[in-house]
């Protein structure tokens, strides 16, 4: 059976380890390969990836496309309505099909469903690019930028402020899962599932924990890192007014890193709204960690393709 990353605990504790470091190493590379004018041989050389998105993207689509290039396999981006499936083709049907003809499947979509039923059915790996529930590639990165700033993540604190959305979610299971200390502060209306909260806690490695309050003084309290995300995503464009009211209290700003560590850093997944969840000051701040963020998303998923890839040849 091929190895599929929907949610992120299908990597085990020493898996996600390995992959953070091999993302670092990869980084690395990157940087002496670019300073000497030449490429590394790629790990998916000879192998194409079909990468759906149903849903607009910037930092992962980009990302995305680079990585398999940089690893030298070829991406075939399908945007919305270019696929049958937009005029009624099953999801069985598509995995079918491309399993024959790509090596791996990327999907950006709605429906979290809809991605288990891809994987479901695929005989290659599929990867969750994002859906309503899950951002597990968005959580990889963050990982390592907290492993890269602060040397590891197991015993670090991460605080989440904001809406509980998909965001949140891959934090509290990967977090978790790499031994962090996730705390999550959100308005009761928008916290998190509870079956979420029992997940991540049945995911957690050595150390690793989640807690949830109303309260983001409480879950700032000795954090290693702040986080945030959109106060109104897509799909809640309805609900905008009274998201933002609910969320006014839960803004990243200079106060709220009054009751972290002196060390600690601003991340945030992008885009940002400046003013809205996180303040300009913050965002392009000395504290920010953003643009990091953003870019270890690159050799956080080669690290990934490179591993599902991998373990696909080897069969």
């Amino acid at each position: 059976m091929p190895r599929h990353f929907l949610t992120g605990v299908e990597l085990e504790i020493d898996e996600l380890s390995t992959l953070l470091e091999r993302s670092l190493e990869l980084k690395a590379a990157r940087a002496l390969h670019a300073a000497a004018g030449d490429a590394p041989a790629g790990a998916l050389a000879g192998r194409s990836v079909a990468l759906l998105f149903e849903r607009p993207s910037t930092r992962t689509r980009i990302s995305f496309e680079v990585a398999v290039d940089e690893l030298g396999g070829h991406a075939l981006v399908l945007r919305e309505g270019e696929t049958q499936l937009a005029r009624g083709e099953s999801v069985r049907d598509t995995a079918l099909v491309l399993s024959r003809l790509v090596h791996a499947v990327g999907i950006r979509t709605g429906s979290h469903a809809l991605v288990e039923e891809l994987a479901t059915h695929a005989t290659v790996p599929v990867v969750n690019l994002l859906t309503a529930d899950h951002h597990p590639c968005q959580a990889l990165a963050d990982l390592l930028t907290m492993r890269e700033r602060f040397g590891r993540t197991a015993g670090l604190r991460l605080a989440y402020v904001g809406d509980g959305n998909n965001v949140a979610t891959s934090l509290m299971l990967l977090g978790a899962r790499a031994g962090l200390e996730v705390a999550v502060a959100t308005p009761d209306e928008l916290a998190p599932r509870p079956e979420v909260i029992d997940a991540a806690e049945r995911a957690a490695g050595d150390g690793g924990s989640v807690s949830l309050t109303s309260d983001p003084a409480e879950a700032a309290a000795r954090a290693h890192a702040l986080y945030t995300d959109v106060w109104v995503s897509m799909g809640d464009e309805l609900e905008a007014t009274h998201r933002r009211d609910l969320l006014e209290p839960y803004r990243l700003d200079a106060a709220l890193f009054e009751h972290a560590r002196d060390d600690a850093i601003a991340l945030h997944c992008l885009p940002a709204h400046p003013g809205e969840e996180i303040t300009e000051d913050v965002l392009y701040g000395e504290r920010s960690a953003v643009w990091d963020q953003a870019e270890n998303r690159l050799h956080a998923q080669k690290a990934l393709l490179e591993l599902l890839l991998g373990e696909a040849g080897r069969r």
